[in-house]
């Protein structure tokens, strides 16, 4: 768990210029503290437990901005820059090494339960920029 989360504090490294070292980083990025969350809600939501999963998924959004369902699957090293408008559905598959920018929206068909179920979105090694809408 710790080699994950230094590899997401890296990913911010290595696609921010302007990220100047590590106690900035972890304390201020609310991209990387949206991920954090996630991972802990997605842990949750594997458990079963769906409604401390959505809990942990509310307080994130709440302080960053930035909405992950729980049942999200994302890769390793995923960067979400200036994240504030950023919504990861559900049904979203993310690999490793993207990077999304904000007000991007991922995963979601706005078409109803059944459709929502069998669409499904994967993104892997790609930029998400605002104003593109993946679907």
């Amino acid at each position: 768990m710790l080699t994950n989360l230094r590899s997401d504090v890296r990913a911010v490294f290595d696609n921010d210029p302007a990220a100047r070292g590590w106690f900035e980083v972890i304390f201020t990025y609310s991209g990387l503290h949206a991920i954090w969350g996630h991972r802990l809600a997605h842990w949750f939501y594997g458990k079963k437990c769906f409604t401390i999963a959505r809990v942990v998924s509310q307080m994130s959004r709440f302080m960053t901005g930035i909405e992950i369902h729980p049942g999200a699957t994302i890769g390793k090293r995923l960067f979400i820059d200036h994240g504030m408008g950023v919504v990861i559905g559900e049904t979203c598959e993310i690999g490793d090494d993207v990077v999304i920018y904000q007000g991007v929206t991922l995963g979601g068909t706005g078409q109803g339960e059944s459709a929502a179920k069998q669409y499904r979105c994967w993104y892997s090694g790609q930029n998400r920029h605002s104003g593109r809408q993946a679907g």
